[in-house]
């Protein structure tokens, strides 16, 4: 009975760094310093996670860091809603920016493009400083 109850526990602490893992982004860029720098890791909340959606991503305020697909860029971009607008469809769309970029980014974000949100406590972002280096130094990046 013991090798049982093992094994269920081993199954469930595999289980928990999975759904744990999937809930962390790496940063990969200077882009949103002094808030992150490159290789911290941010808890994330996931728009769509195994058919679950934790947030609505047509639901987003001014100030929420997101991520997201971009037109403009081949990997998912890290960025804070500078402003929520309308295009001539009337379609919702998000402006982004890096918080260290000088310019807003190059297109609008829809709501579809938005993957994950950044997990805030009050007005600050969780994360985890540096500890992604590992990740960036594995990609190559």
């Amino acid at each position: 009975m013991n090798i049982n109850r093992e094994i269920i526990i081993y199954i469930i602490i595999i289980m928990v760094g999975i759904i744990a893992a999937q809930h962390m982004n790496v940063v990969v860029s200077g882009s949103m310093e002094p808030v992150f720098h490159r290789g911290d890791i941010v808890i994330i909340q996931k728009s769509n996670f195994l058919g679950i959606q934790e947030f609505d991503p047509a639901q987003l305020n001014v100030g929420e860091i997101v991520i997201y697909n971009a037109t403009w860029f081949p990997e998912p971009v890290i960025h804070r809603i500078i402003d929520v607008r309308t295009d001539g469809e009337g379609r919702k769309f998000y402006v982004t920016q890096g918080d260290n970029n000088p310019t807003p980014d190059q297109g609008p974000v829809y709501p579809e493009q938005v993957k994950s949100r950044v997990i805030t406590v009050g007005n600050q972002p969780i994360f985890l400083p540096r500890i992604g280096y590992i990740t960036l130094w594995i990609r190559g990046l």
